[in-house]
């Protein structure tokens, strides 16, 4: 620690740390522009004047720039001093030369942060009397607007972009004051995480084109804190509605998940919500009309599940609430989990790994923090995008703590430490399918089928410690590989493990557990990630329910004969045949959900379900953290969320687990008591009648305006607003104007702080935990010791099979998941059906790129345009996950091709 002095006024803080962000911890308003909490000092803007004192006695001091000065023992300085507010007030200045002055029209107007730093430097005329420069904007895709000419050349676009996401095509042109932040020419931002650059920057060079089309200023909308429901990283979200309907999405801050980012999936895959496709009503397809009122399609319901013998189908995208009201509705033994069998083996092995094996399940924020890792079978950046962004990260840490300290000089001087390291980077090492975005950073990478890559990571478990499963005929270029790897885990002081479902493999899941059991065997400080299929994957599978499989053998074999499916489209689940001949033998069908979908379509009845955004709920993370998302808005017509309609049906029919539930409260005490290895959900929040100073938390920010006028145009009169029964939080401006609990902010602002960068007014220190910790409850610990059933035998080596090839999934952060593709800009970033083959494969059946691929896969066939790829695993094919156009296939699968493609008999073909 280090004593201070500002404004001769001693302060405890932690040496060696920026100065900047020392002072706004400590609560001063210092103005800046380039500096980043996540991504360090460059000192490009000179906007953070400070002056300087070498002692008591010193009355002149000296300018110096904080975010560039290290926090020492006895520093003197001042803020308030009148040669530094000067200072400052000329930079910004400089700043604004050639900015429009367009606050009005800005999409930033009112949210922006230099409106906030030139209001806080008192900059209130403009001096400069001549033309001013101009650019060209350019088209960057369906997700970001740009305008140039409000750019004050701070480079954190750039930073971010580059350095940060390592992104590539956009850059910085030209010198001096006439610099251009943009593309070479006009094109979609390629990176999955340009979405933030409409937060980094700090004014309105880059905007939220989603929210431009929506024209709505960020202080008129009704904010809640959500989660993310499109991975399972369980990224914290701020969702933003007017007049109804969902139009923004901003970061959250969440110091253990996802930081200050996201990425685009999760900004701008929200537009589901106000998808035509979405169900307003409850529809009764036994009657005409069908759509009808919320009390005649629960009475129509609750007759339908008396007459019959019912099972439930849960939805691991549906909260964990409504997935436990439909376990109790339907009792345990009729309650099914809604996913693939083979889905729900992989799950409910990844459970059992984090809850047995020794290894720590690591959150984003500690994947940042390691020092060696080693990835087996997941293409991150689309399966779990925010988590190769902190793999990015983590590359720069061995290198930074080696050679940084012997150049004196700290951490956070960015461009310092990046012109030192260059391309030196941390060990890691990727074995996947084929490429990966990732591949450019990694030490060495490691292209075969999921069984190859199981047999060199179960090599690697065997070499770290002797007592796990020994792998035999490896050849001698992978013993070296293995022993590569093996040495830079041993030799890292935080290794890590990750791997995953996506593959459909249970060996590679083995095989990363093997690793992270022998790490901690040989005390080393282990983590391990594994990432599942979707944002309730985990808590699905911790809630307990059987098998797909079972519910469609219970109607089969005439044991029930009504199905309640809970925001599920089966077809995405099984076969088409074989949902078909489920639904068709069905006596009734009950589907809640709030998408049309081709089971909604098969429903005697339908009820509307709520999305994240109109619904309470709680989802629990890939890490095992449960998480509560809150509902912006009260819904209109009959929406409402799922665990709500299947209370109420549960209170019609007097069932005596349910009639005493009345609000989210209730259910969440149910679920506790029931399932007592839920404990703590119930801790994430606070209750719903907790107040402060006896006032509920608002929603809406104290600028919010035109709420008198919304209505104006059905009745002069503002109706009374609308009560909240399930949380502590108000649907108005009315409320408490402090800081609420970490996990009930609405929004970050703070006075003289309006944009986003308001959010270190909430931490404990800078880039740290807000405070009182940050949202969520771990449920998950590692075990004392490793479980011996993690040193399972590796699988045997992969064999081609004539006439055949083994199709394997691929996912595309655009397409794959099933919500995000009702958004415009997600689907015009998916690409089109397509099978990928190997080069060589591809040339033995005389394919070229776009001709079509006709296989069949357990009966369901299939005609694809070829994408060729020289390291894809030979013998294999790749099936895009998820796209339209795609029938579901369950995989891993042989694929029988037409026998006019298939290899010849001859000693010429080999793999």
């Amino acid at each position: 620690m280090a004593t201070i002095y500002i404004e001769n006024k001693p302060y405890e803080v932690s040496a060696g740390k920026n100065l900047l962000e020392v002072c706004l911890a400590l609560g001063f308003d210092l103005p800046y522009f380039c500096w980043h909490p996540a991504m360090g000092s460059v000192g490009a803007c000179r906007q953070c004047a400070v002056k300087i004192f070498k002692d008591e006695s010193d009355t002149r001091g000296k300018l110096f720039m904080s975010c560039m000065e290290s926090v020492r023992d006895g520093l003197r300085l001042s803020i308030s001093d009148a040669e530094a507010k000067e200072f400052r007030a000329h930079v910004i200045g400089w700043l604004m030369t050639n900015h429009p002055h367009d606050c009005a029209v800005c999409d930033e107007g009112g949210s922006c942060h230099l409106q906030d730093m030139t209001v806080m430097t008192g900059h209130n005329y403009r001096q400069y009397r001549f033309d001013k420069r101009t650019y060209r904007n350019q088209y960057l895709g369906p997700f970001l607007n740009h305008e140039m000419n409000r750019c004050i050349q701070c480079f954190r676009c750039v930073r971010f972009y580059k350095d940060y996401a390592g992104g590539k095509d956009l850059d910085v042109f030209a010198a001096h004051n006439h610099l251009y932040f943009g593309r070479s020419e006009d094109g979609v931002l390629e990176s999955e995480f340009s979405g933030n650059l409409a937060e980094v920057c700090p004014t309105g060079v880059f905007t939220d084109k989603t929210l431009k089309q929506h024209y709505t200023r960020k202080w008129d909308l009704t904010m809640a804190p959500s989660v993310c429901h499109h991975c399972s990283l369980g990224c914290n979200i701020t969702a933003g509605e007017r007049y109804g309907s969902l139009r923004n999405i901003t970061n959250r801050y969440n110091g253990e998940v996802n930081g200050y980012f996201l990425c685009d999936r999760g900004r701008f895959g929200y537009e589901f919500v106000n998808s035509a496709n979405r169900i307003r009503k409850p529809l009764l397809r036994n009657q005409l009309p069908e759509a009808t009122d919320k009390q005649t399609a629960l009475q129509a319901t609750a007759a339908a599940i008396k007459q019959g013998r019912v099972i439930g189908i849960g939805s691991p995208r549906a909260s964990l609430e409504s997935n436990f009201a439909l376990k109790t509705l339907v009792g345990e033994d009729n309650f099914h989990d809604g996913v693939s069998d083979a889905e729900h083996d992989l799950i409910c092995l990844a459970l059992r790994i984090l809850r047995e094996g020794p290894a720590r399940s690591t959150s984003l924020r500690e994947v940042e923090q390691a020092d060696a890792v080693f990835i087996l079978g997941e293409d991150l950046t689309n399966t779990a995008p925010m988590l190769a962004l902190a793999v990015r990260q983590s590359v720069r840490q061995q290198p930074i703590a080696e050679e940084v300290p012997k150049a004196k000089f700290p951490v956070w001087q960015d461009a310092a430490v990046r012109e030192l390291l260059q391309n030196e980077r941390g060990p890691l090492f990727s074995a996947t399918l084929d490429h990966t975005k990732l591949d450019e950073i990694a030490t060495q990478t490691y292209f075969a089928s999921p069984d190859d890559i199981a047999r060199l990571g179960f090599a690697v478990a065997h070499l770290i410690y002797p007592d796990a499963a020994e792998v035999g005929g490896l050849p001698q270029e992978l013993q070296t590989l293995a022993q590569q790897i093996a040495d830079a885990l041993m030799a890292a002081k935080k290794p890590l493990v990750i791997s995953g479902t996506s593959s459909g493999s249970e060996a590679m899941l083995n095989a990363a557990a093997n690793i992270a059991a022998a790490l901690v065997a040989r005390e080393k400080a282990a983590g391990i990630v594994l990432t599942l299929p979707e944002c309730n994957s985990l808590g699905l599978t911790m809630l307990g329910g059987h098998r797909l499989e079972s519910a469609f053998d219970a109607i089969g074999n005439g044991h029930a004969d009504t199905a309640i499916i809970l925001e599920n489209d089966l077809f995405r689940r099984a076969p088409e045949a074989t949902v078909t001949r489920f639904l068709a033998t069905c006596k009734q069908v009950i589907v809640l959900d709030h998408l049309h979908n081709p089971t909604t379509e098969k429903a005697n009845i339908l009820l509307p379900a709520g999305t994240f955004s109109e619904a309470d709920g709680t989802l629990i993370n890939n890490e095992g953290r449960a998480q509560r998302f809150y509902q912006v808005y009260p819904t209109p017509e009959d929406i409402q969320e799922s665990w709500r309609w299947l209370m109420e049906l549960g209170n019609a029919l007097s069932h005596k687990q349910i009639a005493h539930w009345r609000a989210f409260d209730d259910v969440l005490r149910a679920i506790t008591t029931a399932q007592p290895e839920l404990a703590g959900i119930e801790e994430i929040t606070p209750h719903a009648d907790f107040r402060i100073a006896g006032q509920r938390i608002p929603r809406e920010p104290h600028r919010y305006s035109g709420r008198t006028a919304m209505r104006a145009n059905l009745n002069v009169s503002e109706p009374k607003p609308p009560e909240d029964p399930d949380s502590a939080m108000s649907y108005t401006m009315e409320g408490y104007r402090g800081e609420p609990p970490a996990s009930m902010i609405p929004f970050f602002w703070a006075p003289g702080w309006n944009s986003i960068q308001s959010t270190n007014k909430y931490q404990q220190e800078i880039g740290g935990h807000l405070h009182g910790g940050d949202p969520g409850v771990r449920l998950i610990e590692p075990a004392a010791q490793a479980a011996e059933a993690f040193f399972a035998s590796a699988p045997e080596e992969f064999q081609p099979l004539a006439g055949h090839l083994l199709l394997l999934p691929v996912h595309h952060t655009f397409g794959s998941e099933e919500l995000s593709m009702h958004a415009p800009g997600i689907h015009e970033r998916a690409p089109s059906p397509y099978v990928v083959l190997n080069a060589d494969d591809a040339l033995a059946m005389k394919l070229a790129v776009g001709e079509p691929l006709e296989f069949n896969v357990s009966g369901q066939a299939y005609r694809l345009p070829v994408r060729i790829s020289p390291d894809f695993p030979s013998g294999t094919a790749g099936l895009p996950v998820g796209l339209p156009g795609v029938p579901y296939a369950e995989l891993p699968a042989w694929a029988i091709l037409n026998s006019d493609l298939q290899w010849k008999q001859q000693a010429q073909v080999t793999y």
